[in-house]
């Protein structure tokens, strides 16, 4: 009689380690900017409670987690160097399930996204767009120490920020909402590189071109810092310009202790960085909610 054939039971993932996949310590910034919008956007949240819930859910446990699936996925061999406890190089999220996760949500966002009208539906579609482009092949655009995060922090601080106040108002934000928005995204490439500094080896011999292996530690971490304290300046003027004095001097005082922050950030760069985004980009993102009280004041829609 023939040897009966083994079967072996395919693996699922581990569930703990799914929820590692799609980090939820990273939905915070993409949640807190969907609050700043609806708050700059002037609109009463009053009877529009269902639209702030479900943007802060898309923003950040849909979209910002499938982005992180989709990062894990495509970069699972770098992981292996850096990072092999991941969920994906270490097993605990085996075979294809990442990339499947990570499609999973990419059709749950869109959906979601269509419940918030125009607005949330167009906007649902350039962030997973770009959450994909940032990470797969073709684009990659991680390989570029300058597009990577430029992308990044425009998604998780400008584009959230524009469709929160986009969605309350039911219109287009304000030419002041925009610019604040836009300041505060670009300041976050300065936060996406020192995130970088994690994963230094690991892209250094994957040939992704951070700023951290390109510059040095150093040298990355003191562009950083430049990139995001200019953008807070040029906010500060702003608030002054548009007679909101009292808005300007409290993001001025979180500035001054942020460049207090940084000093400490720059006499060790690499052994810093974590202590830094626990404290440095604290004080950032109250920073961001100050200015969309300001703009509330000024009247966030057109």
């Amino acid at each position: 009689m023939a040897d009966t054939p083994i079967i072996t039971p395919r693996r699922l993932p581990d569930p703990l380690a799914l929820l590692r996949l799609i980090k939820p310590i990273t939905w915070f910034p993409p949640m807190w900017a969907y609050l700043c919008g609806a708050v700059s956007s002037g609109a009463s949240p009053s009877g529009q409670w269902l639209l702030v819930l479900l943007g802060v859910i898309l923003a950040g446990p849909v979209v910002c987690g499938m982005s992180q699936a989709a990062n894990d996925w495509c970069d699972r061999h770098v992981d292996a160097i850096n990072e092999p406890d991941r969920p994906i190089p270490s097993g605990r999220v085996p075979g294809r399930w990442g990339l499947y996760v990570a499609l999973a949500m990419t059709g749950l966002s869109l959906l979601i996204g269509w419940q918030l009208g125009p607005w949330g539906f167009g906007a649902t579609i350039l962030g997973v767009a770009a959450a994909w482009a940032y990470s797969a092949e073709p684009v990659r655009a991680k390989r570029s120490g300058i597009w990577g995060p430029g992308l990044c922090g425009l998604c998780y601080e400008t584009l959230p920020w524009i469709t929160g106040a986009a969605v309350l108002a039911a219109g287009a934000p304000s030419w002041e909402t925009m610019l604040i928005a836009l300041l505060y995204g670009l300041g976050a490439h300065g936060i996406m590189t020192l995130n970088d500094f994690k994963a230094l080896e690991g892209d250094r011999q994957m040939g992704l071109n951070s700023l951290p292996v390109t510059m040095g530690p150093a040298r990355a971490a003191r562009l950083a810092c430049w990139v995001m304290a200019i953008p807070q300046v040029v906010v500060i003027a702003l608030l002054f310009t548009w007679d909101r004095p009292w808005h300007a001097l409290a993001i001025a005082a979180l500035l001054a202790v942020q460049f207090w922050a940084m000093r400490v950030l720059l006499s060790d760069p690499k052994g810093r960085t974590p202590w830094y985004n626990g404290t440095g980009i604290t004080l950032y993102v109250s920073g961001m909610m100050i200015a969309a009280f300001a703009l509330r004041a000024l009247g966030g829609v057109s």
